[in-house]
């Protein structure tokens, strides 16, 4: 079974994009994309909140 996790080798910021791009298999500078995407058509409220809040939320893989 799969788990989410933040990365710990491909972040910029907290881990989160590059988390999600592990978890599903592609390209970490897509999920980028599409979360500044998300962002701007939100007017930057909707994208920033759900960015601190799956960094405080997706935990950390300690080895």
């Amino acid at each position: 079974m799969k788990k989410l996790f933040l990365s710990s080798t491909d972040k910029k910021l907290a881990g989160v994009c590059g988390g999600i791009a592990e978890y599903f298999e592609i390209d970490s500078t897509m999920v980028r994309l599409i979360w500044v995407l998300l962002t701007i058509f939100s007017m930057g409220i909707g994208g920033i909140i759900a960015y601190i809040i799956a960094a405080l939320i997706i935990p950390s893989k300690d080895f």
